[in-house]
């Protein structure tokens, strides 16, 4: 794939010393990420990095939680849920 962006955009986009290429590539797989479009083993393999601890820190530094509100909400209704259907069983 190739993106074609104007030197003086390109230069504006990433922090200084880092190559604009690659800040596109890691901004491209934390939106995928965000997105849940990408699994960390995917982000991983996109940017290269050789373990997951790397990816965390790759994902702290730029401010992604792994586990979100949403990721919480879904988890509490399961244990809400499981606990509904316990109280409903039979007791032994």
């Amino acid at each position: 794939m190739t993106i074609e962006i104007p030197d003086e955009l390109a230069a504006t986009l990433a922090s200084p010393g880092q190559d604009p290429a690659r800040a596109a590539l890691e901004a491209l797989g934390l939106e995928a990420y965000r997105q849940r479009r990408l699994s960390e083993f995917q982000l991983r393999t996109l940017l290269g990095l050789a373990s997951r601890w790397e990816l965390d820190a790759f994902l702290k530094q730029h401010q992604v939680e792994k586990y979100t509100a949403e990721d919480f909400e879904h988890d509490w209704a399961a244990v809400l849920k499981r606990r509904g259907e316990q109280a409903t069983e039979p007791h032994a």
